[in-house]
């Protein structure tokens, strides 16, 4: 099968993923940051069995390459976590997911300006109607009991953080495998983490077992599941359409907050959903 279209169906499907982080996020028995570095810490294990089963069967041309940027990856996935789980504690699922997934005109910007992407107008077009349908379906939660000033600051903030993140792991899968990446810059992240989780004085251990089953589930769905499948994609589609594409995420997060939460719907909302929809439509007839 054509690479493009595993590389299409994976990016979706991690997209989905990791729209499950908000839900653990508020599930959580842990502080913000320290969610997020189990988040990495309880991946990783699974991470590192998956490289050396890799790396025996395709050996590494370097066994140090790409390790400075992997880093900064993990610094800039740090950030974004740790920023985006205080944000969720603070606002809607839906405006947290939103902001957070501002990072397309980010990485749109980094991918033209580093990388040398080029898209056709209908792209554009495509991320104008999908950003616009975000907004909609961000809306009817604004001004509302969740909708904090702090809290959105810190989505629009994720946004630019992850789009930090997103053209670093594009740019590793020009010479690195997806195991390799999640694996180093997962441990630069938790490594990051964990100090600022202690100067914060958050709590960091689960007093129960749901608590653990809670941080287990973020570990394996949001992180090693869904992260590396849109690492995997990445190698096969431009930073611009993948970043439009993850998009798709507030729409799934959304319609979980509304499903557990009960944070309803507005008729504007879904007619945003399928907007975003259609706009990744047009994005992707513009980098096709």
């Amino acid at each position: 099968m054509n690479p493009g279209r595993w590389a299409l169906a994976a990016l979706f499907a991690g997209a989905i993923g990791i729209a499950f982080a908000p839900i653990f996020v508020r599930w959580s028995e842990v502080g913000p940051v320290a969610t997020a570095f189990w988040r990495l810490l309880l991946a990783l294990p699974l991470l590192a069995l998956w490289a050396v089963l890799e790396e025996r069967r395709q050996p590494p041309s370097g066994t140090t390459a790409g390790w400075p940027m992997a880093m900064l990856a993990g610094v800039f996935f740090a950030a974004d976590l740790a920023v985006w789980h205080w944000s969720i504690r603070l606002t809607s699922v839906a405006n947290a997911t939103f902001l957070a997934n501002l990072a397309p005109v980010v990485v749109t910007i980094g991918a033209w300006a580093l990388l040398g992407e080029r898209a056709k107008p209908i792209f554009f077009a495509g991320m104008l109607v999908s950003l616009t349908g975000a907004a909609l379906l961000m809306g009817a939660n604004l001004g509302g009991p969740g909708a904090v000033l702090l809290g959105d600051g810190l989505g629009v903030l994720t946004a630019v953080f992850y789009a930090g993140y997103q053209l670093c792991v594009k740019r590793l899968r020009d010479s690195q495998s997806t195991a390799r990446i999640m694996l180093f810059s997962g441990t630069a992240c938790a490594a990051v983490l964990l100090p600022v989780a202690l100067a914060m004085g958050e709590t960091i251990l689960p007093a129960t077992l749901s608590g653990w089953i809670v941080l287990l589930g973020l570990a394996l769905v949001c992180q090693f599941a869904g992260q590396s499948l849109i690492a995997y994609a990445v190698a096969h589609l431009s930073a611009s359409f993948s970043s439009v594409s993850l998009l798709l995420q507030p729409v799934a997060a959304a319609a979980f907050a509304w499903l557990l939460f009960g944070e309803a719907l507005a008729p504007l909302q879904w007619i945003g959903a399928a907007a975003v929809l259609a706009g990744i439509w047009l994005a992707r007839r513009g980098t096709g």
